[in-house]
């Protein structure tokens, strides 16, 4: 059996009555926690099911950012995909699109992930002018989620601009990892990601034009005060350093 719409039949031994009498015997706790090893079991016998090309089933302990990076997506698109309003909340079990459907999706668990970093794409002909993001340093040795990405340090409250005209997607500090956290969609392709801010200026929704204030630096979900930022070009992360202009 494969799809993402596979069902799995879980068998209980209890019947009506004595559920019925159980329910009356016991405190509202107790019903509660019974209530929930069913839920765990039926969790569990989900995740034993296969799902087909494109699709993904949650396992135990997997985030969405882990998710989107094994399969080439982004965060913003798996949300968009599966219509998820909160990139922290993932079911057991759960099976979201991954893709096209092109590759033969997982069921790896959420070990440490051993996925090859992203290709370095050729500059496409259509690329948009930007700017840089921040007054800064740029840290070759701070860690960082995608090798392309690179962050720029300064001190805490320097203004974080936008780097092209666009509209924001997202806006806030669901994504684990990313402290609040800005993506703003560009034409032709094109994503900008703005993490680890103080504070947000922005919202989601909203249009920004080049060199518009976004937000202000930080240290949200970091050791260290700087911005994280990255490209993404059809959805792939892309060598950040290679569409800013010069210094």
């Amino acid at each position: 059996m494969s799809g993402p719409n596979s069902v799995c039949t879980v068998s209980f031994s209890v019947i009506p009555g004595p559920v019925a009498a159980l329910a009356h015997r016991t405190t509202r706790l107790t019903w509660l926690l019974l209530l929930g090893a069913m839920l765990c079991l039926l969790a569990a016998c989900g995740t034993t099911q296969k799902v087909g090309p494109g699709y993904y089933r949650v396992q135990s302990g997997d985030t969405l950012t882990q998710i989107a990076r094994e399969h080439g997506q982004t965060v913003h698109s798996l949300m968009r995909m599966n219509d998820i309003r909160n990139a922290n909340v993932l079911r057991v079990g759960q099976v979201l699109k991954v893709g096209t459907g092109g590759a033969s999706a997982t069921s790896s668990s959420s070990s440490t992930s051993t996925s090859a970093p992203s290709p370095v794409l050729p500059r496409p002909a259509n690329a948009i002018d930007m700017i840089w993001p921040a007054d800064g340093s740029v840290d070759a040795r701070a860690k960082k989620p995608s090798p392309h990405g690179i962050v720029i340090t300064n001190r805490a409250g320097t203004p974080i601009k936008a780097v092209a005209d666009g509209k924001v997607v997202y806006a806030g500090d669901a994504l684990r990892g990313y402290g609040n956290l800005v993506i703003v969609d560009h034409a032709s392709g094109f994503l900008t990601v703005y993490a680890h801010n103080q504070s947000l200026d922005v919202k989601e929704g909203q249009r920004v034009k080049q060199g518009q204030r976004i937000a202000a630096m930080g240290s949200s979900a970091s050791n260290q005060v700087g911005l994280y930022f990255e490209v993404r070009y059809q959805g792939k992360a892309v060598d950040a350093l290679r569409y800013l202009p010069r210094r």
